[in-house]
């Protein structure tokens, strides 16, 4: 690392760990103090930097020291980066989280991806996933009383209908997106295509598939960088997943596949393209524990209000062939390419969690040899039966009770996060909506 870092003339470090929410959390030394640190074990956080709510507040937690005892911050050299929209040479790189003796902070979102790609290693099992993120581009909105607004693009004029896939749409914000994926190059992001999703001003991103890890790094840097580069030409760009009431919220699938450790098939496929009973377990795990886990891919209040039917998300965990009415697709592929896409996850998620999330659920089917419903060939919004929780409290209900996900995930990192939550949700009970004011204020 230093002969990377003088090698660019890089003056500052910044050091980042992913909080609950994947608020990038961390600090910032020169580059020098930072060898000097990194090399003597000196960068340190508090434990508590897990205990933040999304807001910043800290909870109190069962799991972590009351005296809030110091973790070691060892970057991880795989991860280093330049920043590229500062003006100073700025580098960044993610690091892990471990206590004094050595051992991992099991309560970082980093190290429960890790502990699930162990699982998977363990059966000489590789996760191959491949994440499209969706997000909106908006107005700069500095009264959070008022609804968002989409931009205005370089024809002077907002974009006021739906144009999935236009290209000229797209081209409205070129500005935005050529330092995007410039920043993205200079990072070594892999991201792919870019497409005008159903909403108006959003868009989706599409990384290539790759190593689960390295694609959790690079979404979390991906999110930093896209909000930059909006800010960059004064307008905002978010991750909820439902920004606006009148629009489809935002996503992030995640495809995902599994291959040999030894020889690199796709153990989801038979060389003659058929289905094996490990696809099938895998889709059966999606299907049975993705209930339990839904707080874990639909981690705030506004999560819920984008699972609705009829605006291109899932209401269930059905399947089926290039059906995108239901939460688990089976895109038509080749039998090397064989993935299920997983459309149930938020654009607002964590992505080490929602990776780990969605890949431990398929780890538990292939383990239990579970076997899935019959692919669905009709609209799954007029199915009822498993149906997803409505409201964050249910998901976090199930979740809590959920002892495959305790013991897959670790007790301690699931009780922190149900605590990080609900103290989230008892925040949110606080404020009061326009909603009860237009319709409660003068009628009740």
């Amino acid at each position: 690392m230093a002969e990377w870092l003088r090698s660019r003339r890089v003056t500052e470090v910044e050091c980042l760990v992913a909080d609950m929410s994947g608020v990038a959390r961390g600090k910032i030394l020169p580059t020098e103090k930072f060898l000097i640190s990194a090399g003597e074990s000196g960068l340190r956080l508090p434990d508590s930097v897990f205990a933040q709510t999304v807001t910043g507040d800290f909870v109190d937690s069962e799991v972590i020291d009351y005296t809030e005892p110091d973790l070691i911050l060892h970057p991880d050299p795989a991860t280093l980066r330049l920043v590229p929209w500062y003006d100073e040479p700025t580098a960044q790189v993610i690091c892990d989280a471990r206590h004094r003796a050595g051992e991992p902070c099991v309560m970082a979102p980093r190290e429960v991806l890790r502990r699930v790609l162990a699982l998977y290693a363990e059966r000489g099992w590789k996760p191959v996933v491949a994440p499209e993120l969706e997000f909106y581009l908006c107005k700069r909105n500095l009264d959070p009383d008022y609804p968002l607004e989409a931009p205005v693009g370089k024809s002077g004029r907002a974009e006021t209908g739906r144009q999935s896939y236009g290209i000229d749409a797209v081209n409205e914000f070129d500005p935005v997106f050529e330092d995007m994926y410039d920043w993205c190059e200079a990072q070594g992001l892999d991201v792919d295509t870019l497409i005008h999703e159903g909403g108006a001003a959003q868009v989706e991103i599409n990384f290539d598939h790759g190593d689960a890890l390295s694609l959790a790094d690079q979404v979390f840097i991906f999110k930093r960088t896209v909000r930059q580069a909006a800010l960059k030409h004064g307008i905002y760009a978010t991750f909820m997943a439902k920004p606006h009431q009148s629009e489809p919220g935002s996503a992030m699938h995640i495809h995902q596949s599994v291959v040999s450790v030894d020889t690199g098939e796709n153990l989801f496929s038979d060389p003659d393209g058929r289905d094996t009973p490990l696809f099938l377990s895998h889709i059966a795990g999606l299907q049975k524990y993705l209930h339990e886990a839904m707080a874990l891919i639909g981690p705030n209040v506004n999560s819920y209000r984008r699972l609705v039917k009829d605006f291109a998300a899932p209401i269930n965990t059905h399947w089926g062939l290039e059906n995108r009415t239901v939460g688990l697709r089976v895109p038509a592929s080749r039998p090397h390419a064989r993935r299920i896409e997983n459309r149930i996850p938020g654009a607002d998620a964590n992505s080490y969690l929602a990776i780990a999330t969605s890949l431990i659920c398929g780890w538990l089917g292939m383990e239990e040899g579970l076997e899935p419903t019959a692919p669905l060939q009709k609209s799954a919004y007029v199915m009822k039966s498993q149906r997803l929780p409505r409201h964050l409290l249910d998901a976090l209900y199930n979740l809590r009770r959920s002892s495959a996900l305790r013991e897959a995930l670790g007790d301690d990192f699931v009780t922190m996060f149900l605590e990080v939550k609900a103290a989230e949700h008892d925040a949110y009970q606080q404020v009061i909506s326009a909603w009860e004011r237009e319709h409660l204020l003068l009628n009740v």
